[in-house]
């Protein structure tokens, strides 16, 4: 089982579920169907077999875009398993669903530019895996999943190391990709001096960033980041950057409206 799945029904149940074990009988079969009730973008609906400990019919697949009305899966077992999983199955596909919306809507929005939306490690702590595959549903590409994966140097990085230079020189043998933030001019020559391939440029106006751009030509792939919303990602996107990350895909998402329905049979 999924650890997040395992924790969230731990979580939920703790020592037994009183209201329906008082209400409903052990022998009571029922049949719960999962339902859209907005326009979204599914993620998270592989979850419902961890969920639920007895048969579950998906009858949609993460990354599928759905309509009200529009049923996600049929779970069929006891009861009493359908009622007290029902909060956490819902919490899942709720969240998730809401992440892959988000992003799908910011990629629509920079269709045709070349321009890729990342995530960002701003993620629910214990769910990145999770809302990193929604956003991933949602048509968006993840960045890396910890500070394990890839070097990003940042502001406080290069203060703390003595400069660009001496950051960069310092990752020369790294075996993963690296990236640098630049915020001047200068930082940014030096930068593409020293061989840096990848290059972050935070908090530009699209007009700035696109100066930026035009003076790296080519030399290193380059991300725009810093309070780029859906009003504004299409500005950014014609800049000619490659990538656009925006931590709101994960931190302020918010929750799409999934009905779960159960009838006795």
């Amino acid at each position: 089982m999924n650890p997040a799945v395992a924790a969230a029904l731990t979580e939920d149940i703790g020592s037994g579920d009183i209201t329906t074990l008082l209400t409903i009988p052990a022998d009571a079969v029922a049949t719960g169907t999962v339902t859209a009730r907005q326009a979204l973008t599914l993620a998270g609906v592989e979850l419902l077999a961890e969920v639920f400990p007895c048969a579950v019919e998906l009858v949609r697949r993460s990354g599928d875009v759905l309509h009200p009305g529009d049923v996600i899966a049929v779970v069929r077992g006891p009861a009493r398993d359908l009622l007290t999983r029902e909060r956490t199955a819902l919490n899942f596909l709720q969240r998730l669903s809401g992440i892959a919306t988000l992003t799908a809507r910011y990629v629509e929005a920079v269709a045709g530019t070349g321009c890729r939306i990342l995530d960002t490690r701003k993620t629910t702590p214990g769910l990145r895996q999770l809302e990193k595959m929604a956003v991933a549903a949602g048509g968006g590409t993840n960045h890396r999943f910890g500070l394990y994966d890839a070097v990003l140097i940042k502001n406080n990085h290069i203060a703390a190391a003595g400069g660009v230079t001496a950051a960069l020189q310092r990752t020369r043998r790294a075996q993963v990709p690296v990236e640098i933030e630049v915020r001047t001019r200068e930082e940014l020559c030096e930068a593409l001096n020293c061989g840096a391939t990848h290059l972050l440029l935070d908090n530009l106006t699209p007009a700035g960033a696109k100066e930026w751009i035009d003076e790296i030509a080519g030399r290193a792939r380059v991300e725009l980041s810093g309070g780029i919303t859906l009003d504004t990602v299409r500005a950014y996107a014609e800049t000619g950057a490659d990538f656009v990350s925006c931590g709101a895909l994960t931190h302020s998402a918010p929750a799409v409206d999934i009905n779960f329905r159960v009838e006795l049979g």
